[in-house]
Parts: structure tokens; sequence; C-alpha cells
């Protein structure tokens, strides 16, 4: 699995959608072709949610029978859990998951 670490998004949803699609969709649909992939983001507040989700929902549809999810975390030793997991778990794609470093939504714990 192929893991894309995306950083400094704009703190508005709007815009972070704008810049992802913009500065880092190709890159995303290029790792699909040869492999599953995981986007690794930084946190986010509610508002961000829902393009999250359809980025994850829509590049699983697209590039099925490729695995595509969306991850966000503060660390190193989330997106590494949440890796972890994806690899043990080949039926999960299109989802979005969040992680905060304290057992809330890390599959690890």
């Amino acid at each position: 699995m192929k893991i894309l670490r995306i950083e400094a998004l704009p703190e508005e949803p709007l815009a972070a959608a704008g810049r992802f699609h913009a500065g880092w969709l190709e890159e995303a649909e290029e790792a699909l072709a040869s492999d599953d992939l995981m986007l690794a983001l930084d946190p986010a507040d509610h508002r961000h949610r829902d393009w999250r989700r359809a980025i994850a929902r829509d590049l699983a549809r697209k590039h099925a029978p490729r695995r595509a999810n969306v991850v966000s975390g503060e660390d190193a030793a989330v997106f590494a859990a949440f890796a972890a997991y994806l690899e043990a778990a080949p039926g999960i794609t299109g989802q979005y998951f969040e992680g905060d470093g304290h057992g809330a939504g890390n599959p690890s714990q």
C-alpha cells in the first residue's frame, strides 16, 4: 500500500478541498494505477469530513479493485497504526478515518 502524506492544507474547508484537488489529486490517481493508497492528512475539524469522505469514496470507486482510504492524524504513529490495520483488512476501501493519537479512532487501541 502506498501512503501519500498531505500536509499544510488551508483551515477553511472549501479552500482545503480545492488545494487537494489542484495539488494532490493527480499524484493520488497515479499511485492508484499500481497500488492501494492511504492518504494521510493532518487533523481538521468536522467541517472537513464531507470533502474527505467524498475523496475516499470517489477514488475507491474510480480505481476499483485498488483500495483507497483517507486517514487523518497528528503523528506518524497514528498513520502507522492505520496502515497496519488497513493492510490486514483487504475489504476496507472508500473510508475516511480520524485518529487522535489517544485511542479515539485509532485501530491499534
